[in-house]
């Protein structure tokens, strides 16, 4: 075994003196000592849930792997799920403990993206999640104006949620739902909450699903429903100076830059708390009034299939 070579909890991990990414100066050894030294904080987030990671191998670009390899080790738990899309059955990983993200971390998996439902019910998403995704460029202020109109909208409904940054530009947030609503219901509830942020503020956020339609505003994005994934808090993110997804007080979210938090920084910011779960509210039942006025708004991607097909004939008419 080299010096850039060890062993933890019966995993072998490899070359982790070798660079992450072309990205920055990031090594694998800086991914495997975060993701251990966050391991009790990440894994509850993980735990139970389909997960898909992102991975990067040097000289390649990054890519997204849902379905596990053949090399996988047995004692990684996993579950097939169905995908419509490409009809397959993908067998997910369920990231359960320390020695299954340890391995993952030798894999080069940098990003953790967990669906909001677990896989003993699948149809039943444990969360409602608004993700403030700001226009090209420095927009993170912009998304924590947008969020601040998603908390009033959330207050006004008599919800709460918590608040993390996306590791990216972006903010999330996360509401714990109670009296298992299904993922329609979820969905619905999530697009009038969308609607109601929009309404605070339309000169700041947009709900247009269709990029060209945004004019420089926030996206309060809705879609994160039913199978969605959303990266988890405390994941890394492979971005330059690999970033984590972070957990924010709302009354600090002003004050933050997704930069103060990555994979160097972010363990002694915890140190043996984990604000996330202190942060979160208690699960709440989805008022049903939200549910009935989120029936009445169009599925965003939906919606916005029809619409790029109506422009397209329109092109072709002008053409």
């Amino acid at each position: 075994m080299s010096a850039a070579d060890e062993t933890r909890d019966g995993v072998a991990l490899t070359n982790l003196d070798q660079p992450l990414s072309d990205r920055d100066d990031a090594t694998k050894r800086d991914l495997v000592d975060y993701l251990d030294a966050v391991s009790e904080r990440i894994l509850p987030q993980l735990r139970g849930r389909p997960l898909s990671v992102i991975r990067v191998r040097p000289g390649q670009p990054p890519f997204m792997q849902k379905n596990l390899p053949r090399y996988t080790p047995d004692w990684v738990r996993r579950v097939p799920v169905w995908a419509e899309a490409s009809h397959r059955e993908i067998s997910y990983a369920l990231c359960d403990d320390r020695r299954t993200l340890l391995w993952f971390a030798n894999q080069r998996a940098v990003e953790y993206h967990p669906t909001l439902a677990t896989a003993a019910e699948p149809h039943r998403p444990t969360h409602l999640v608004l993700d403030l995704d700001p226009p090209e460029g420095d927009g993170f202020r912009a998304a924590v104006a947008a969020a601040l109109l998603v908390r009033q909208a959330l207050a006004d409904a008599g919800l709460a949620g918590a608040v993390k940054t996306s590791g990216a530009k972006g903010v999330h947030v996360f509401v714990p739902v109670a009296d298992d609503p299904t993922a329609e219901e979820l969905a619905a509830a999530t697009r009038a909450l969308a609607v109601r942020a929009e309404r605070l503020d339309p000169a700041l956020a947009t709900t247009a699903y269709i990029k060209e339609d945004r004019g420089g505003r926030v996206f309060v994005d809705a879609t994160r429903a039913g199978g969605a994934t959303v990266a988890a808090a405390y994941s890394p993110r492979l971005r330059p100076g690999t970033p984590v997804s972070f957990p924010v007080d709302w009354a600090d979210l002003t004050e933050v830059a997704p930069a103060d938090f990555t994979i160097r920084t972010a363990p002694a910011l915890l140190g043996d708390g984990d604000p996330w779960a202190a942060l979160m509210p208690a699960p709440q039942p989805l008022p049903a009034d939200l549910v009935a006025e989120g029936r009445t708004i169009p599925v965003a991607r939906v919606q916005a299939m029809h619409e790029g097909k109506r422009r397209a004939r329109a092109r072709r008419q002008a053409d």
